[in-house]
């Protein structure tokens, strides 16, 4: 199961994901931030992961996508405080180097900001 809510703070829109982004939850958290980037003036999301429990490739390819899209769109994406297993998978399949990935909401903020 996979919660999907947002806000916005310093002008920049926050997706928070609670629960598991794997092969059952990838379409609901792709679609909404398909709609979401789609709606929006602000190409820059934060994705707070502080209460993402797992993530599986299809986890990986949502946001892959979402960072092309930011990317097409002059935009960016960061992540922030990632629990150790999501961080574990973030580092195993490289995605270090593809998603700003910040230990605090406030960094990414700031880095997006910036």
């Amino acid at each position: 199961m996979l919660e999907i809510k947002d806000t916005t703070e310093q002008g920049i829109t926050i997706v928070h994901l609670k629960g598991r982004l794997d092969g059952s939850t990838s379409a609901q958290a792709d679609k909404y931030l398909v709609d979401h980037s789609a709606s929006s003036d602000e190409a820059s999301i934060l994705i707070d992961a502080s209460e993402l429990e797992y993530m599986s490739s299809a986890g990986l390819r949502v946001l892959l996508m979402a960072a092309k899209r930011a990317k097409s769109s002059q935009g960016q994406i960061a992540l922030a405080e990632p629990q150790e297993g999501v961080r574990q998978v973030l580092e195993i399949s490289g995605f270090t180097s593809i998603l700003d990935i910040h230990p605090t909401r406030a960094e990414a903020l700031q880095a997006l900001a910036g």
